[in-house]
């Protein structure tokens, strides 16, 4: 039990957030492709197989990250007990792990078309490259959106099979999400990453977060209207629309306090909740 506690705290399986941020994209994608006049079956077992999937390599994700940041997060009070860092777990238990995690995900992967299979292995390298960029650059959090939501793309050739200027733009606007929410994310570290070094958005826009917030959330806004028009929704969608947009308006920016970690905790969780909204708000636009 010991073991599987600390399996758990090492992939962080009690914090859903991670994985399902990683998986509404895939949703996304997925459901603006599909036809729904065709039998649901494939389209429940297709989420099915990317909520899979995203549960797998976020958990390898955090294990890498782990592994990477090892003397960082030593210096985190936020991070400082996390398994590796802390010794509870060798490096080489971790990598173990991570790999069977890669094999589990990669039995997943087959499920899918040949195209789908190619690009998500050709995708690895953002995905375990990812906790290096905080080393060189202020933008890490540009490089987690390319990877944290090249599912949208992903979910979008799993039925279709071929590209489209749709999910491309679609794709843009939820890395401009990501870019926003792990901003605020990183809010909760920020006197500790000055301290030891660590870039990220969260410390390059410190003096003015709102402007910037308030502009990868405009372009995601604008896509997504963009969105209603390319797949030609009706009205209805364009008028559920407004409540993600109040949510990103007025509860993440309007409420942020980038000096209370429990504040941007909160904000950061509830992107969760916006996932879930767009969602939605895509599926009555396919099927009102």
């Amino acid at each position: 039990m010991k073991h599987l506690n600390l399996f758990i705290e090492l992939t962080r399986l009690k914090k859903p957030i991670g994985f399902m941020l990683l998986f509404w994209p895939c949703a996304w994608g997925l459901t603006i492709a599909y036809d729904f006049s065709n039998n649901l079956n494939a389209y429940f077992f297709n989420l099915f197989l990317f909520l899979s999937g995203s549960v797998l390599m976020r958990s390898a994700g955090c294990i890498i990250n782990d592994i990477s940041d090892k003397k960082f997060d030593l210096k985190v009070e936020r991070t400082k007990n996390r398994p590796v860092a802390s010794g509870k777990i060798s490096i080489k238990l971790a990598l173990f792990y991570a790999l069977i995690l890669c094999t589990l995900a990669f039995l997943v992967l087959i499920n899918f078309n040949f195209l789908v299979i190619i690009l998500a292995i050709g995708s690895m390298p953002f995905a375990f490259t990812y906790p290096l960029m905080k080393r060189y650059t202020y933008w890490p959090q540009l490089f987690l959106g390319i990877t944290f939501n090249y599912g949208l793309v992903l979910g979008w050739l799993s039925v279709s099979n071929e590209f489209n200027y749709i999910p491309i733009i679609f794709y843009i606007g939820a890395i401009f999400w990501t870019l926003g929410y792990d901003t605020i994310y990183g809010f909760q570290d920020l006197k500790d990453d000055e301290i030891i070094g660590i870039k990220s958005t969260s410390i390059k826009f410190k003096n003015n977060p709102i402007n910037f917030l308030l502009t990868c959330y405009t372009i995601l806004i604008m896509v997504l209207i963009s969105l209603g028009f390319m797949m030609n929704f009706n009205y209805i969608y364009f008028l559920f629309l407004i409540v993600p947009i109040i949510h990103l308006i007025f509860f993440q920016i309007k409420k942020l306090n980038i000096q209370d970690p429990k504040n941007c905790l909160g904000i950061f969780k509830s992107n969760n909740l916006l996932g879930l909204l767009i969602f939605m708000n895509i599926l009555i636009g396919k099927l009102v």
